[in-house]
């Protein structure tokens, strides 16, 4: 990759986070020119280009793709956010033009081996936990990808002897070529991300992806509970290193009588208790899961044990996902905006006990929502509040599963506001949309800072 953009010409689609990554990388490769393109107007992109405009090998193209867009371009470096049907990809493939994801292109230049997790749900969590694991005193720790900030990014600013741990979406996945992680993670695979690669098995192809590059020295950690997980160990070049909750594994990381256990694959290698199962600080049974996975990654990279258990002792979680906010009244509010799909609104469901007032809703992705529905009519939800583009299919959903108390309301500030008038002591208001942001939001991040401010603001005008 470092020779194929030497002395070309390359062009950035898509000036988002991992497309201004994707630029700075480039600028230290020596390329003869970067075309920045982004589908909007200059006037709205001040802030993200403003580093580049005094630079002369970027040339700034907004406002769309023009017929001209491709010439001379020798690596089109696409944002994984761009749709993938997007006419200018298809005219570069038709002319031969290589494209790959700031991820493929952030791979080329790592002075490390890469640590990568991905997954439907627990990612976040799971690469956050990773990376305190691997924090100590006298080190540095990249914690990138679809969280913290881009792996084109870590990797510019990494030396030999650094840590990268990498959380990567289907969208990263899905573009790559020749991307090689040297522990790579799969955490679960549920219907997601369809209305985005069409079917399920384009989405699971991109998942795979993670360890097709793989080779006898690497290290694959599988979710041996979940089908579609082990139906993929045959594609990793590594050694595989499983986690099950329900299953005694050997080798493997497992869940038995309340604690966790480690086998290793030495022959003969007897079972190493890890710690308690209630000593993890993180709520739900989805969250022992990403403990046991990221437990498994150390133990691959040759962590030890104890430090392992400190981090599981003290790890507090990740904003957005079963954040507790604060408890008013006797009302608990837990912010879940990560919840972007019906699996993990589920699993936030399970993991919050007693009555609970559940706000749901956004822009559907796809897949079904069947089971959410069921969860809510059978999971002690009081009331379903319900806003964004989803809430009429919900609402006929939630009606067939024989669950009627729903309300529709414009906004989260009013979702916040009817939640907490229908509580009482003791009850949880939870947001876990089970849905993308994108009609109301710009990220899940907006979501859920737009959720806890507003029950701040509650809070305050109920004490005024």
């Amino acid at each position: 990759m470092k020779a194929m953009v030497k002395g070309k010409k390359v062009l950035v689609a898509g000036l988002a986070k991992s497309g201004r990554a994707a630029i700075r990388l480039l600028l230290q490769a020596e390329v003869s020119g970067i075309i920045a393109n982004d589908a909007r107007e200059f006037a709205l992109l001040q802030q993200e280009i403003k580093e580049f405009l005094a630079d002369p090998r970027v040339e700034i193209v907004a406002g769309g793709h023009p017929e001209n867009l491709l010439t001379g371009v020798s690596l089109l470096v696409k944002s994984p956010g761009i749709n993938p049907q997007l006419p200018l990809l298809h005219k570069a493939r038709k002319a031969g033009i290589p494209i790959c994801s700031e991820v493929e292109l952030a791979f080329h230049f790592s002075p490390v081996p890469l640590i990568a997790i991905t997954g439907t749900n627990g990612k976040t969590t799971t690469t956050a936990l990773t990376g305190e694991i691997f924090t100590r005193p006298g080190t540095k720790v990249y914690v990138s990808g679809n969280i913290g900030f881009p792996l084109a990014e870590a990797v510019r600013q990494a030396a030999p002897g650094d840590t990268i741990v990498a959380e990567l979406s289907s969208f990263q996945l899905a573009d790559t070529h020749n991307f090689r992680a040297h522990i790579a993670a799969i955490l679960n695979i549920t219907p997601d991300h369809l209305d985005y690669h069409q079917t399920m098995e384009q989405y699971i192809a991109a998942k795979k992806k993670i360890l097709c590059n793989q080779q006898k020295t690497d290290w694959a950690v599988l979710n041996w509970d979940d089908p579609l997980v082990r139906a993929l160990a045959p594609f990793a070049g590594g050694k595989i290193l499983p986690f099950s909750r329900k299953e005694k594994l050997n080798p493997g990381l497992y869940l038995q009588d309340g604690c966790l256990y480690l086998r290793g694959r030495q022959a003969g290698s007897r079972p190493q208790k890890i710690c308690e199962a209630a000593a993890i600080r993180i709520p739900g049974q989805h969250n022992l899961e990403n403990a046991l996975a990221a437990a498994a990654i150390a133990r691959a990279a040759g962590v030890g044990v104890p430090r392992i258990v400190q981090a599981l002792k003290n790890f507090p979680g990740v904003p957005h996902r079963l954040e507790k906010v604060v408890t008013y009244r006797g009302v608990t509010f837990i912010n879940d905006s990560k919840g972007t799909n019906p699996d993990a609104a589920i699993q936030a469901l399970r993991a919050v006990h007693g009555p609970k007032v559940l706000i749901a809703g956004g822009m559907h992705k796809g897949g079904d929502l069947q089971p959410f529905m069921q969860a809510v009519a059978g999971g002690q939800v009081k009331k379903m509040i319900l806003l964004g583009a989803a809430a009429p299919l919900f609402t006929a959903l939630a009606r067939k599963e024989g669950f009627s108390q729903l309300e529709t309301v414009p906004d989260l500030g009013k979702a916040v506001t009817c939640a907490f008038q229908v509580a009482v002591p003791g009850d949880t208001v939870l947001l876990s949309p089970g849905c993308a942001s994108w009609d109301m939001f710009n990220s899940f991040e907006e979501r859920g800072e737009a959720f806890k401010a507003a029950v701040l603001s509650l809070k305050e005008g109920q004490n005024k």
